[in-house]
């Protein structure tokens, strides 16, 4: 049966301070008043029964989830007691489908990007599905046509294509890289971004994780088999924070192209606009522009004076924020932090709330 997992764990540290421990970007109002899950959630209209999408998610943050998609199942909310990055994720989630179908096949999807046109995004999964239902020992990844050579992303080198499929061999993947080499992978014409999502059978991943990373897929197992148990917390709790914390591109998708283990690996095209919310200037993408270059968030009450190019964002819609004589800078006003940082800059957001949560527990956090 085809089911999708939405993952949404993530904590959102390159969009501080409006994104913070007790309120993750994911559930923040950041795509025209919707919160992005709830848009992750909505493009997943018709592409499979309701009944089978799920949310992973940091524990703590289950019930922000359920407050936000109160039309997901009861079970349909798999919660990590602590992250232990994308491989474990998909793993536990992988395991927890397939414990009532063995021959479950997964979608996952990630929940925070901004994705247009999304029936061309339910094709490319459809696509997906249908690729594995016909070659069951093929991981799917899905690529993004690059439109500007990105230093931020992943990239994936297609091949051949398969016959009879909508996919390409995959023949390797590469991480992010400098500028100079993201324009020749641009010029190739043979490199896609590399947009996170996948789509396997739940057994074939778990047995490539056999493989790949035995001891922590013995206890995603474990922990599996006494999901419907009332020692499942109790479980959790003990192995969970133990698993060894590694993406799944690391773990599975890499050396599974290098022809490590009994699957191989292949990319689908998904034709789109693509946009990956994880830093201040990426959302700032989708904000209004003024006649100086300056981008506002719809709330945000400022007076600029000589000041251009600058990004302004505040949860209050009484602040006045006033600047003269600035360029290319990050304003974000929250009640308690005010946040300002140079655009170029942007991605050492996440190296400043590592400071302030040093410095002040995690008040600020």
């Amino acid at each position: 049966m085809r089911n999708v997992v939405i993952l949404a764990g993530g904590s959102g540290t390159r969009l501080w301070p409006l994104s913070r421990a007790d309120k993750p970007k994911q559930v923040l109002p950041l795509a025209a008043g919707n919160s992005l899950l709830r848009v992750a959630y909505n493009r997943l209209q018709g592409l499979v029964d309701p009944a089978n999408i799920y949310v992973c998610t940091v524990a703590a943050h289950t019930e922000l989830v359920r407050e936000e998609l109160p039309e997901l199942g009861e079970h349909n909310i798999i919660g990590e007691p602590v992250g232990r990055d994308t491989a474990n994720a998909v793993g536990l989630a992988s395991a927890v489908v397939a414990r009532n179908d063995p021959d479950a096949v997964l979608a996952i999807v990630g929940s925070d990007h901004l994705i247009t046109p999304e029936a061309e995004f339910r094709a490319a999964i459809e696509s997906g599905f249908e690729v594995v239902e016909q070659r069951p020992r093929s991981l799917v990844t899905f690529g993004i046509e690059p439109t500007h050579p990105h230093t931020g992303l992943g990239y994936v080198e297609r091949g051949d294509a398969i016959d009879g499929t909508a996919a390409f061999v995959v023949d390797r993947f590469r991480e992010k890289p400098d500028r100079a080499t993201a324009e020749e992978y641009l010029a190739t014409g043979r490199f896609w971004w590399n947009s996170g999502m996948f789509v396997w059978r739940a057994e074939t991943v778990l047995s490539v994780l056999d493989a790949l990373l035995p001891e922590s897929a013995a206890q995603l197992r474990q922990v599996a088999a006494v999901w419907d148990a009332p020692e499942r917390e109790a479980t959790l709790a003990e192995i969970y924070p133990t698993l060894r914390k590694i993406s799944v591109d690391y773990a599975v998708m890499e050396p599974a192209s290098q022809g490590k283990v009994d699957a191989d690996v292949v990319v689908v095209p998904m034709p789109v606009h693509w946009l990956d919310v994880g830093s201040w200037a990426a959302l700032a993408g989708t904000y209004e522009v003024d006649a100086k270059g300056n981008r506002h968030d719809g709330s945000a009450l400022s007076c600029l004076l000589d000041s251009h190019d600058n990004v302004i964002v505040t949860d209050d819609p009484d602040h006045l924020i006033a600047a003269v004589g600035l360029r290319g800078h990050i304003i974000v006003h929250t009640h308690d932090v005010t946040m300002v940082c140079p655009l170029a800059d942007g991605e050492r957001v996440k190296d400043l709330v590592a400071i302030v949560q040093s410095d002040h527990a995690d008040r600020y956090v």
